[in-house]
């Protein structure tokens, strides 16, 4: 899953763990079986749509 602006979001959990060098995008990949941080996850969504909001109104 790739985030377009993801390197304007704060991971603290640690979540992004690909497309790491590029200066804008950032994703996360999952493999089969993974688990992932359901609450963390979902912070990072309503970030980057709040992010996204944010932006389109300037």
């Amino acid at each position: 899953m790739t985030f377009a602006k993801g390197a304007a979001l704060k991971d603290p959990s640690g979540l992004f763990n690909s497309s790491l060098d590029g200066n804008t995008r950032r994703a996360i990949d999952v493999h089969e079986g993974e688990k992932i941080d359901e609450k963390a996850f979902k912070a990072l969504v309503r970030a980057a749509v709040a992010l996204n909001k944010s932006k389109a109104k300037s």
